[in-house]
């Protein structure tokens, strides 16, 4: 069982945990305006790099709170936990995030 650690409550089990998707994902300005290309562009096409990536997570069955953590694909290590609305947390040299 792997914690989580929610920035409000504190390390909990990941059961209590919802995936979100990746982090920084821009809502389009003007959604209307898009083509059906650009909009299936916007809702399916992600990121999927090996390595740190920015992620959204809530906390379903605690707070409810949406937040951003950077974990490592490879070995699904947390690297780090912040709040939305926050800058991506500084890492080490060798873990670029991908957000």
């Amino acid at each position: 069982m792997q914690l989580i650690p929610c920035p409000w409550c504190g390390p909990r089990e990941e059961t209590e945990f919802h995936y979100g998707g990746q982090a920084h994902v821009a809502y389009p300005q003007d959604p209307a305006a898009l083509t059906d290309e650009a909009w299936a562009r916007y809702v399916f096409f992600r990121d999927n790099p090996s390595g740190p990536f920015a992620e959204r997570w809530s906390h379903s069955a605690g707070c409810r709170r949406w937040f951003n953590a950077v974990r490592d694909t490879r070995t699904h290590d947390l690297l780090a936990v912040y709040r939305i609305g926050e800058p991506v947390p500084e890492l080490s040299e060798r873990d670029e995030v991908v957000s």
